[in-house]
């Protein structure tokens, strides 16, 4: 420690910035790589924070139990037979079981949807009130929820990101593919997941998405709190274990813009024998396929962890565009700090002739090569943050960016590492010559 709080330090700082200071070119490059890499590190970390924290603030807000078909990554891929509903409510530990249909609007005022999505929520209306807590009912932010009166008709609920985009209020007209909508209500959920949706009677997107309507695409129901929720799952799939489910996909969402993930898993059902059922002339007993459990339960936070389950190679891609930029920032800082050395041996070779010992010349150079990763890191960092800030201006509705201290301050440490570890081999060349032979060779 007495090594590195010594009289020397105060002129090693000053002589070090005066040997960047003297090269403002090379220097300014290394600094620039630095900065690209730092900076596409705090962008690209805060995506995939910004993923994490809408899951969780998407699913963290459904209290109940959701149960779709197993295998299907969503509701839109998931068909359940109608009669399933009735049989679990009548089951010990439910209060209430709410039947759903999901489906995408191809259409919305003549102009296909497809990024972000445009989705159709279908639920039973009457269920829906007796709820608890219900997603999209208690985000109300203008007009009215849908009620018993609106069973059968065409009124809906719009997100608020949706009627801004359409230039839309309470009371407009909306067209979904080839029907007339009207907008009763709007609401807002802040979430990029949940505020998607077009919300309706279940039985107009029926209609709309000629969904059959032998099934739903999946069940929520509130626990009454007798039963704690693994019993109550374990119960529910014990009942339907080995009964033959519908395996369809509805291959109507798979519009352009559609993940590849969840195009992968709607493949992989239809090539286990999956038969969609889009007509309502084929039926399930056609094709049957048993599994050993017709149900998949989870809570909201179990599905939102096997979306993020499903985002594997997005972390893939952001580790390997990290690394990329590493390796360049690392190679960049290297080569300047080789040069600067090669050009100042004699420097150092007089610098050891007047007493300085090895480890002085090379807390010198590592002394550059922390200021060059100090530096970089936080022009980086700003940059990024920068860039944070005005995406999340540019496109609200699309996805919330987060560089969080916690990131910055990592962000800043890593460079300054990268520096320093930029800088240890041209010091150690530095430092294993002795003064004659530095100053022959410089």
């Amino acid at each position: 420690m007495k090594l590195f709080i010594n009289v020397r330090a105060p002129f090693m700082f000053r002589f070090a910035t005066q040997n960047l200071l003297s090269r403002p070119i090379r220097s300014l490059l290394a600094l620039l790589g630095l900065t690209v890499a730092i900076m596409g590190m705090v962008g690209l970390f805060s995506i995939a924070v910004g993923i994490d924290d809408t899951l969780k603030k998407s699913f963290g807000r459904i209290p109940g139990l959701a149960a779709m078909q197993p295998g299907a990554p969503i509701p839109l891929f998931s068909r359940i037979p109608t009669e399933w509903s009735t049989e679990i409510a009548s089951m010990k530990g439910i209060r209430i079981v709410r039947p759903e249909v999901w489906a995408r609007a191809q259409l919305v005022d003549g102009k296909p949807t497809f990024s972000p999505p445009r989705l159709l929520f279908g639920a039973d209306i009457e269920t829906t009130i007796a709820l608890k807590k219900a997603v999209y009912r208690d985000d109300l932010v203008e007009g009215r929820y849908l009620t018993a009166a609106d069973r059968g008709t065409f009124n809906c609920v719009v997100s608020q990101p949706i009627a801004k985009a359409l230039k839309k209020s309470v009371g407009d007209r909306l067209r979904v593919d080839t029907y007339d909508l009207t907008i009763v209500g709007v609401y807002l959920c802040n979430s990029l997941l949940l505020d998607v949706a077009i919300v309706l009677d279940i039985d107009a997107v029926r209609k709309i998405s000629r969904m059959d309507s032998r099934y739903f695409s999946s069940l929520y129901f509130e626990p009454d709190g007798t039963v704690s929720n693994d019993e109550l799952i374990e119960s529910i799939q014990a009942r339907f274990r080995g009964r033959g489910g519908s395996q369809s996909v509805n291959l109507n969402a798979l519009a352009p813009g559609t993940t590849g993930n969840l195009l992968n898993a709607a493949s992989a059902l239809l090539q286990s024998g999956a038969a969609p059922k889009d007509s309502p002339e084929k039926s399930s007993e056609e094709s049957p396929q048993v599994a050993e459990n017709a149900l998949e339960i989870r809570s909201a936070s179990d599905w939102g962890a096997k979306i993020q389950a499903l985002s594997g190679e997005l972390d893939i891609f952001l580790w390997l565009m990290t690394g990329i930029g590493v390796v360049i920032a690392l190679l960049s800082i290297l080569n300047t700090m080789l040069m600067s050395v090669a050009e100042r041996m004699i420097e150092f070779g007089v610098l050891k002739a007047n007493g300085w010992s090895a480890w002085d010349i090379l807390r010198l150079i590592t002394w550059e090569s922390a200021l060059l990763g100090v530096i970089g890191g936080i022009g980086g960092c700003c940059l990024g943050w920068g860039a944070v800030q005005f995406g999340n201006w540019l496109v609200p509705d699309k996805l919330h960016l987060y560089a969080s201290p916690k990131l910055l301050l990592f962000s800043l440490g890593f460079s300054t590492v990268l520096g320093i570890v930029g800088g240890l081999y041209p010091a150690w060349w530095a430092v294993r010559m002795s003064p004659m032979e530095a100053i022959r060779r410089g």
